[in-house]
């Protein structure tokens, strides 16, 4: 008897699809704009990292401690913990991913951190990368 198989097994879904952080109306339709597949994932990571944890009303689970320890003592251990605190926030909250990478660039005399990430996104086998900065405001 052959063995068969489930589409679902073999293929992810590619259908993401948010509303743009810009809140631009898009012109032919007059209707907020939308971000899509990539960008949507894109700006779903960058929102999940910048979010402090508590910050959304009903949901206290959402979001991540980075901002707060760019406030703590800066020491050797700071980096490792903020590349924990990145990977441990993608893994509970982004399950549309796999974080590859996690690299941090040290600006302390600026008082500002670049973090540069990478990730797959399931069922594809491209790496996609964000980058942003993190400023003690």
């Amino acid at each position: 008897m052959p063995a068969y198989r489930f589409r679902s097994d073999q293929y992810v879904s590619r259908g993401f699809k948010d509303l743009a952080i810009s809140f631009n109306s898009n012109p032919s339709t007059d209707d907020f704009g939308a971000v899509k597949n990539e960008r949507a994932i894109n700006q779903s990571v960058r929102n999940l990292l910048l979010t402090i944890l508590g910050e959304r009303p009903f949901q206290p689970n959402i979001g991540s401690r980075v901002k707060g320890l760019l406030f703590e003592p800066w020491d050797p251990f700071s980096k490792d913990a903020i590349k924990t605190e990145i990977r441990d926030c993608l893994k509970r909250l982004e399950p549309r991913i796999t974080v590859e990478d996690v690299r941090i660039r040290d600006n302390s005399d600026l008082n500002e951190i670049q973090v540069e990430l990478e990730y797959l996104i399931t069922g594809e086998n491209v790496t996609q990368e964000v980058t942003f900065l993190l400023e003690k405001t």
